[in-house]
C-alpha cells in the first residue's frame, strides 16, 4: 500500500502553519515552525517570500493541507470526495466529517497516540479494539455507540501512556467520551463542524474538484 516515507515537517513549512504531524514536537521549541518560520521548504535567497496564491493555487494549497492533516493519498481522498458529494447535506462539511470518523484519527482524537500516524500504526499492528474486536483498517468508519480501546499488553506501553496523560493538554473533541479508569473512549455523538479545525475552509476544495 503506498504511504509517505519522507520528512513530515517539511510539510507544515509547505502549507504555512503546524499540521501536528510530529506529536509532542509540534508543542515544543524543536518544531521545525518555531526554529525556520513558515517560509516554505527548499533553497531561497535571504529576502525570499512567500507569494499570495489566488484562485487554483489557493484551493489547491487547502486541499493538500487537508490531504496532509489527514495523511490520506490522492486517490483516497477524491473517492472520500465523490462519496460526500452524494450525501446529503453540505458536500464540504460531509467530507470532513468522513475522515474525521476514520478510525485511526479517531484513535488520535482519543488521546491514545500524539499524533496520527502513531495513531495509524496502532491500527495497522493490530492493536486496537473496537466493541471488543480487532480492526486493523485504519479507514474504518466509526458511529455513534461505538467504544475505542486498545489491548491490556498496549495500553502498558509508555508512548500509549504518555499520550493518554497528556490528552486532556491537547484536547478531546465533544464527541468523544473518555473512561480514564478502562483508558478507553466511547464515541457518543458524530462530529460537528465547530469540532473541526476552524483554519480549514473546506469550500475551497469542493470548488477545485467541480471544476
Amino acid at each position: 500500500m503506498a504511504r509517505y516515507r519522507d520528512a513530515v515537517c517539511r510539510l507544515c513549512r509547505r502549507e504555512g502553519g503546524k499540521l501536528f504531524l510530529k506529536g509532542d514536537r509540534c508543542y515544543k521549541p524543536s518544531c521545525a515552525i518555531e526554529k525556520r518560520g513558515t517560509q516554505a521548504p527548499g533553497q531561497h535567497g535571504p529576502t525570499a517570500r512567500r507569494r499570495m496564491l489566488q484562485g487554483y493555487g489557493e484551493q489547491l494549497r487547502e486541499k493538500q493541507k487537508v490531504k496532509r492533516i489527514y495523511f490520506v493519498l490522492e486517490k483516497q481522498f477524491r473517492i472520500y470526495f465523490q462519496k460526500a458529494s452524494r450525501q446529503k447535506g453540505i458536500t464540504g462539511e460531509n467530507l470532513l466529517f468522513m475522515l474525521e470518523r476514520r478510525l485511526d484519527n479517531t484513535v488520535y482524537r482519543s488521546g491514545f497516540s500524539t499524533s496520527r500516524r502513531q495513531a495509524r500504526q496502532l491500527v495497522n499492528h493490530g492493536h486496537v479494539l473496537v466493541n471488543g474486536r480487532k480492526v486493523d483498517i485504519p479507514s474504518f468508519q466509526v458511529k455513534v455507540g461505538d467504544e475505542i480501546t486498545l489491548k491490556d499488553t498496549t495500553k502498558k506501553n509508555p508512548h500509549v501512556e504518555g499520550a493518554w496523560q497528556t490528552a486532556v493538554g491537547r484536547g478531546r473533541p465533544p464527541w468523544i467520551t473518555a473512561n480514564d479508569g478502562e483508558i478507553s473512549a466511547l464515541v457518543s455523538d458524530l462530529p460537528k463542524r465547530d469540532d473541526i479545525d476552524g483554519n480549514i475552509n473546506e469550500q475551497l476544495i469542493v470548488e477545485l474538484y467541480s471544476k
